[in-house]
């Protein structure tokens, strides 16, 4: 693809210009584009104009490492390892690193930064996903599902201590791997309850889905999405992950 077609595909799932949107992506799932991910990140920008403002994730996390004989003895589900500040390549894809490491663009601080461009550029740095999530800003995900959709956590203050038990590492696991450098995991909800946010989304069609080019895409209103995530937790997150009271 070129960066036209690109433009053209990003205006019929629904960008236009003045949006604020929170972007994950993957740059394989369009098969190959000329200029890689810089044209990609550019398509976007000139999409929203210089009235809009694009947000990516740029959490300082490695992607999911092999887990040792060790490892699996202590229960452990997930490793992720927390990178330094002058990571070059991380879990959130070539698109968000690229996106990240441009000079016109701001990031916040901490291990669960968000980079931002345009004109609330300054609020990736300030108050990360606030300001698009709840100032009618747009999701768009390509090429990922809504498993890569960081706004989704911001609610989940509202998820009950004994299922969030249920993937916190004990103080041994944490003796091996100290929270302030590993992200851990020792187990998981019987059921992904943000799979079934996405599929009540998309039979309402709150999600808009959309091939552009070969690159599986949905756009949506954030709120939305993340709103329906916050409802459900509040009225029954039990049903929703599938545990147990």
């Amino acid at each position: 693809m070129n960066k036209k077609e690109l433009i053209k595909g990003l205006q019929d799932i629904g960008l236009r210009p003045g949006m604020s949107v929170e972007v994950h992506s993957s740059l394989s799932s369009f098969g190959q584009v000329e200029g890689g991910a810089e044209t990609v990140i550019e398509a976007l920008m000139e999409c929203v104009g210089s009235e809009g403002s694009i947000f990516m994730p740029a959490l300082r996390l490695s992607p999911e490492l092999e887990l040792t004989p060790e490892d699996k003895r202590l229960g452990i589900v997930t490793k992720i390892k927390v990178l330094p500040e002058d990571r070059q390549r991380s879990a959130m894809g070539i698109i968000a690193d690229t996106f990240r490491m441009r000079q016109d663009v701001f990031t916040g601080d901490g291990i669960f930064q968000i980079s931002g461009w345009g004109k609330h550029e300054r609020e990736a740095a300030s108050g990360g996903l606030d300001y698009v999530l709840h100032n009618g800003g747009k999701g768009l995900l390509l090429g990922v599902d809504i498993y890569k959709l960081t706004a989704m956590h911001y609610v989940e203050g509202l998820i009950p201590p004994d299922i969030s038990a249920i993937s916190a590492p004990c103080a041994e696991v944490n003796s091996v791997y100290p929270p302030a450098e590993w992200f851990i995991e020792t187990g998981r909800v019987p059921e992904l309850g943000w799979y079934k946010i996405q599929n009540a989304a998309l039979e309402q069609g709150i999600i808009r889905r959309q091939n552009i080019g070969e690159c599986p895409a949905m756009f949506f209103d954030l709120w939305e999405v993340v709103g329906m995530y916050e409802r459900a937790l509040k009225d029954d997150p039990y049903s929703l992950f599938g545990v147990k009271k």
